[in-house]
């Protein structure tokens, strides 16, 4: 029987979460950033929904401070 991976503290975010967030963290609109990445910007808002599932960042000041937690994390 395979051992159970246990999981600590938040969900991990996906590589592309965390490049939509590093955009957006950056300053970015939501154009820009669709524009940077090649992906619409229904997909961004998608991505940062997915963001805020995982982690509490209700507002974009939230989704800015956990941007720069994660660049020194």
């Amino acid at each position: 029987m395979p051992a159970l991976s246990v999981q600590t503290g938040p969900p991990r975010l996906s590589p592309r979460e965390r490049q939509v967030l590093a955009h957006i963290g950056a300053g970015l609109t939501y154009h820009q950033t669709a524009r940077r990445l090649g992906i619409s910007v229904h997909t961004v808002g998608t991505y940062l929904r997915r963001i805020r599932a995982k982690r509490p960042a209700p507002t974009l000041a939230d989704l800015v401070r956990l941007s720069i937690s994660q660049d020194a994390g």
